[in-house]
């Protein structure tokens, strides 16, 4: 036998109803069973379940702690269970309290006492711990290209609006001029950050806990090095304490899908405005808007008001996760099992609203000739005033006051800007003269903020060509971590 290998163990005996029958002679009562299962929660991990076995019994051959013939039996056994939970075929047992067992269950009734080597040197605390790290690393691959598939969509619309001039609001009044094209690039660079945090947030949950055993590591001789390079892993648990109690990685994906849907929920509601009459700005295909039961006439944007509504679910899920696991002690507690439903629908619910809200944005209609009749009011234009006489000499505040006052006539009087004459700017100041007039076209305007991260036809260009190669690497890095 080769030097440190271990001659496989003896015949596997008789695994009992559940794991820990050898200690509790008592049957589990039923009430108990009933309230502690999570068979239909946790199901979903199967493949993550299956693939972390694989991976464990390989090095437990490897380290020749079972035998080939076991291992063979093991990972032949394993995939029969995954196609007869692949096809819904598999034949779950009342006993089942979660996936894990019930995996463990099946593969004994397929290959007999082998199935019981399995478990050598591993806990389902650790088991549990690697096959959700396994799932966030999926989902959050899969909420990347999300966002990125939301950002082509922005991207694309905002190519076509550069020239396209909108009122920009503070407090949900109109402030001043802005491109349609900039105001879509603004949520753009909100989906750009939250990839960002996905991306940071993968690396911490790139860390293999498998091998912490239930909290203290095994005495056998496994090699986790194996397990790590066969689940693709970036890294190995450093505290077999923390690794099996470590749930920051699932916070901190559920914290990025909350202000994820805060992004989406801002701008469903800025839509929600958009299309009432009152704004007029844009118009939702019949195929995403719905009707009234009672009023005709209506119609109803229900895909974003629900984006927006279950953002509160998400952030709700956040807290629910923060509370479990604010009050307990190192290592292992069995309120660890409650991570699972609120990761699940925090991750469900933004892939479903990142999509919808995609589809929405393609086939949205921007009413341009509405957005510039707004744009073109001259009072969004005051602050151009103020900057015209400061560029001549005036200290800003003095210049505020002055077009402030000049503001509050034209409010007095019914009259806006524009209809001041020459002769009423000039008496005001002696700065004003008849530049003053040219002040209010509202594309020159857009024209005199090309700057940096400004709202300038020019400006938008070089965002919108930086933008893309961004969106563009946010994919790549995505398909480099599904690997």
């Amino acid at each position: 036998m080769a030097a440190g290998k271990r001659r496989a163990p003896g015949p596997a005996r008789h695994v009992p109803a559940k794991v820990w029958e050898g200690r509790l002679g008592a049957r589990t009562a039923r009430a108990v069973e009933e309230y502690t299962a999570s068979y239909a929660v946790d199901r979903r991990l199967f493949g993550e379940d299956i693939e972390g076995s694989l991976a464990h019994a390989r090095m437990l051959r490897e380290v020749g702690l079972i035998g080939e013939a076991d291992h063979r039996a093991i990972r032949s056994g394993l995939r029969t269970v995954r196609d007869e939970l692949e096809r819904g075929e598999f034949p779950a047992a009342s006993a089942d309290e979660d996936i894990h067992t019930a995996i463990e269950r099946r593969l004994h009734e397929l290959i007999g006492p082998a199935a019981g080597r399995l478990h050598t040197g591993r806990s389902r605390n650790d088991q549990v711990a690697t096959d959700v790290r396994l799932w966030c690393r999926r989902r959050t691959v899969e909420l990347m290209l999300g966002c990125a598939g939301l950002q082509e969509a922005l991207l694309a619309r905002a190519g076509e609006h550069r020239h396209t001039p909108v009122p920009g609001y503070t407090h949900t009044q109109r402030a001043q001029v802005v491109s349609l094209a900039h105001h879509l690039l603004a949520y753009v660079e909100m989906l750009q950050r939250d990839v960002e945090r996905l991306a940071d947030g993968y690396r911490r949950c790139d860390v293999l806990p498998l091998g912490s055993g239930a909290l203290a590591g095994t005495t056998l001789p496994i090699d986790r090095r194996i397990t790590q390079r066969a689940l693709g892993f970036g890294a190995l648990s450093a505290n077999s304490l923390d690794a099996v109690s470590d749930r920051d990685f699932a916070v901190e994906m559920v914290s990025s899908c909350a202000l994820l849907m805060v992004h989406l929920s801002r701008f469903a509601e800025e839509i929600v405005l958009w299309t009432t009459a009152e704004f007029g700005f844009a118009e939702l295909p019949d195929s995403h808007a719905t009707g009234s039961s009672l009023m005709p006439q209506k119609k109803n944007p229900d895909v974003l008001e629900l984006a927006r509504g279950r953002s509160g679910r998400v952030i709700g899920d956040l807290m629910a996760l923060l509370t479990a696991l604010k009050g307990l002690p190192l290592a292992y507690n069995r309120d660890l099992q409650e991570d699972k439903e609120p990761l699940f629908d925090a991750v469900d619910t933004t892939l479903a609203s990142l999509g919808i809200v995609a589809d929405v944005v393609r086939r949205l209609r921007f009413d341009t000739a509405a957005m510039r009749r707004a744009a073109s009011d001259p009072m969004l234009l005051a602050t151009d005033v103020a900057e015209h006489l400061v560029a001549r000499g005036m200290p800003f505040r003095e210049a505020h006051i002055l077009v402030g006052a000049a503001v509050r006539r034209c409010v007095g009087e019914g009259r806006t800007l524009t209809d001041l004459s020459l002769e009423e700017w000039r008496g005001l100041s002696d700065l004003l003269d008849e530049e003053v007039l040219a002040l209010f076209d509202v594309d020159a305007a857009l024209r005199r903020r090309e700057l940096p991260g400004g709202p300038g036809p020019r400006s938008v260009g070089r965002a919108l060509t930086r933008a893309a190669t961004r969106v563009a690497r946010n994919r790549k890095l995505a398909d480099a971590l599904a690997g």
